[in-house]
C-alpha cells in the first residue's frame, strides 16, 4: 500500500504558508523604508513646539478624535517597530497631562505590540520553533510555564527592545490573554513616569521655543530645541523598574526551588 503523503506538501499548503507570511513581509517593508527615509523624525519636538496651538486648539475642540489620533499613532509606530517610543510618551504627556497622556500611551503601546504580536504568530509561531530543534522546543516551553511573570519582567526593566519582546513571546507560542495582560501591566510604571516628565516640560520647552524661534526671526543656521528624551530615564526611575522587575521574577524563582528541592529529595530518597 503506497505512503499517504503529507497534507503539508501540497501546493496548496505550501501556499497557504507563503501568504501567512505577506503580512510580516509588509511590516517588516514599512519600517525599513521609513526608518531609512527619516520620516519617523516628523516626530520631533521641533514639529510639536511648532504646530503647539494649533494641536491645543484641536484637543479643545475635538477631544476624543484627538485621544484616538494620539493613540492610533503610536499604536502604528509601536507596530511598524520604529525608534521613538519614550518620546511618544513624553508628548502625550505634554499635551494631555500626566493621567490621560500616560492612558492614552499605555493604549497605543499595548494595540500596537498586540498587532505585531499577532502577525508574528500567524507568519511564524510555533512553526519556527520546532524547526529549530527540540533544545529551543523545551525553552519554548519553559517560557510558556512561567510566560507572564517572565513577560512582566521583561516590561518592567526595558533589558532588551520593545519591538523584540514583541517577536519572541509569539514564537514561543504564548497565549494572547498572557501577552496582553503582562504587556498592559508591565508598561504602566515607566509610561506614568514618562508622561509625568512631559507633563512638567511646559514652561522650559517655553522658554526654549520663544530663543529657538527668536533665531529664526534672526536667519540663524543652526537653530534647534535642545531636548533629549533621555533626561527622563533618572538612575531612581530605573531602579525602581528594575526592584519592580526583580519583584515579577520572583515566582519563577520560587517555583525553581521547589522543584529543585523536590527532584533533590526524590534521588536522596531513591
Amino acid at each position: 500500500m503506497p505512503a499517504r503523503s503529507d497534507p503539508t506538501t501540497t501546493p496548496a499548503a505550501a501556499g497557504f504558508r507563503l501568504v501567512r507570511f505577506l503580512p510580516l513581509v509588509v511590516i517588516a517593508v514599512i519600517s525599513v523604508t521609513v526608518i531609512t527615509m527619516g520620516w519617523h523624525k516628523q516626530l520631533s519636538f521641533v514639529a510639536l513646539v511648532d504646530r503647539r496651538d494649533a494641536i491645543d486648539a484641536f484637543v479643545a475642540e475635538h477631544r476624543i478624535a484627538a485621544l484616538a489620533s494620539f493613540a492610533g499613532t503610536y499604536a502604528l509606530a509601536v507596530a511598524f517597530s520604529l525608534p521613538g517610543a519614550a518620546f511618544l510618551t513624553i508628548c502625550c504627556g505634554f499635551v494631555f497631562g500626566t493621567l490621560v497622556g500616560g492612558m492614552v500611551a499605555i493604549v497605543g503601546a499595548t494595540v500596537g505590540a498586540t498587532v505585531i504580536f499577532l502577525i508574528a504568530r500567524s507568519a511564524l509561531g510555533g512553526w519556527l520553533v520546532r524547526r529549530a530543534g527540540p533544545r529551543t522546543e523545551s525553552l519554548a516551553a519553559g517560557f510558556c510555564a512561567d510566560a507572564f511573570n517572565y513577560l512582566l519582567f521583561l516590561r518592567l526593566v526595558p533589558v532588551f527592545p520593545f519591538w523584540l519582546v514583541n517577536l519572541v513571546p509569539a514564537l514561543c507560542g504564548v497565549g494572547l490573554a498572557t501577552f496582553v495582560a503582562a504587556t498592559a501591566l508591565g508598561i504602566i510604571p515607566g509610561t506614568f513616569a514618562f508622561a509625568f516628565f512631559g507633563a512638567g516640560l511646559d514652561s522650559a520647552i517655553a522658554v526654549q521655543a520663544a530663543a529657538y524661534h527668536a533665531c529664526l526671526s534672526a536667519e540663524g543656521s543652526d537653530c534647534r530645541l535642545n531636548f533629549d528624551p533621555g533626561a527622563a530615564a533618572t538612575p531612581s526611575l530605573i531602579a525602581g523598574l528594575v526592584a519592580l522587575g526583580a519583584l515579577a521574577l520572583v515566582p519563577i524563582v520560587v517555583k525553581w526551588f521547589k522543584a529543585s528541592r523536590a527532584k533533590s529529595e526524590f534521588l536522596d530518597n531513591h
